[in-house]
């Protein structure tokens, strides 16, 4: 079996889905591996460190795609990307559909098949979306705090506060991996901190993360009233596969502090914050009544270096089970692989599964 490793060509991306240890395992089990020049680079590995482990080196995207049935990549195709998968092609990567009727549309038109990395449920976790959410929830805070600099637009204050002067109030609107990640750094760096959640269990791990951070159940009154306090707002409301639902309105955005900060880290799959735009890290952010707004689509892929090692060792024993597989999908949709990777078949043969 052949697997291709693409360059990511979505801007700001650097993150490579296998590292060269990686591929040496895959090889190790009889697949063929073939990797873009240059597809490691931003993440810190060499094209000689992947052709040391006995994979294929190619220049040229059309040859990589041509030799490879089984494409691991990290995020979805791009324009560029779609002009060299075929029908006989299956994707393994990040889509987030729901956000994207134009890529179904594309996959319709080719025919290929793919697997979502954010879609692999086990026991109703999310193994492959666990690494990167936790991942985005710290990015969210350091970016949070960037943007909280006078130079930036924002309030001028420290998350911690200083000798005579108050924390700063930071608002985690969902706590699942993301919101979590963020809460627990927010208040390891010293801010007051609130969670908010519609589950008694995360609640309590909010509250068991310091003193300083309360967990609130989602109630509309109770988030209007920490998001006219708050200094940032974090929304971390996640649906995989779904859109999320608007937990922050544009009326709640108008009642907030003049240099507040909102980071919607769930603007993969549209935003839980009313009428927010995709942003890049070429132009992060922009304001909104008064308020600085970050949504990032690729938070992650600021630090490819850390988070293509964490992709890397989350996603490889999928990547083994396919190759095992020969990549049937049919098989796959039987429930005969892997647990958890039936549920991650989104595309088959071009058709949306479900629909």
């Amino acid at each position: 079996m052949d697997i291709g490793i693409p360059v990511e060509r979505k801007q700001g991306e650097g993150r490579v889905a296998l590292t060269p240890n990686a591929v040496a395992e895959i090889i190790s089990r009889g697949a063929r591996v073939h990797v873009e020049t240059g597809a490691g680079q931003a993440s810190g590995f060499t094209d000689q460190q992947y052709s040391q482990t006995g994979a294929t080196i190619h220049s040229d995207p059309e040859k990589l795609y041509k030799s490879a049935t089984l494409i691991v990549k990290v995020k979805e195709p791009i324009k560029e990307d779609l002009a060299y998968i075929k029908s006989h092609h299956t994707l393994f990567c990040y889509l987030h559909l729901a956000a994207n009727p134009k890529l179904i549309a594309a996959f319709k038109k080719i025919g290929n098949s793919a697997l979502a990395f954010e879609l692999v449920e086990v026991e109703g976790s999310y193994p492959l979306l666990a690494p990167m959410s936790d991942i985005a929830g710290k990015v969210a805070i350091q970016l949070g705090m960037h943007y909280l600099m006078t130079a930036q637009g924002g309030a001028g204050i420290l998350l911690e506060g200083g000798y005579g002067a108050e924390r700063a109030n930071v608002v985690v609107l969902g706590g699942g991996i993301a919101g979590i990640s963020a809460a627990k750094r927010a208040a390891a760096i010293g801010a007051n901190v609130i969670v908010f959640d519609i589950k008694a269990e995360v609640l309590k791990r909010a509250n068991d993360i310091g003193c300083n951070v309360t967990g609130l159940y989602s109630q509309t009154q109770s988030i209007e009233v920490a998001v006219k306090a708050a200094d940032l707002v974090i929304g971390a409301v996640l649906l995989p596969g779904k859109q999320p639902p608007i937990i922050l309105p544009i009326s709640m955005l108008r009642q907030m502090k003049p240099g507040a900060v909102v980071v919607d880290i769930a603007i993969d799959q549209g935003g839980c914050v009313e009428g927010i735009k995709t942003t890049s890290y070429d132009a992060p952010c922009y304001q909104e009544h008064g308020v600085q707004m970050l949504a990032v689509a690729n938070l992650p892929g600021a630090v490819p270096k850390t988070a293509a090692q964490c992709l890397s060792g989350a996603i490889l024993p999928y990547v083994l089970a396919l190759v095992s597989d020969s990549c049937n999908i049919e098989k796959i949709a039987m429930g005969e692989s892997m647990n958890g990777l039936k549920n991650a078949i989104c595309i088959k043969n071009g058709q949306l599964v479900g629909q």
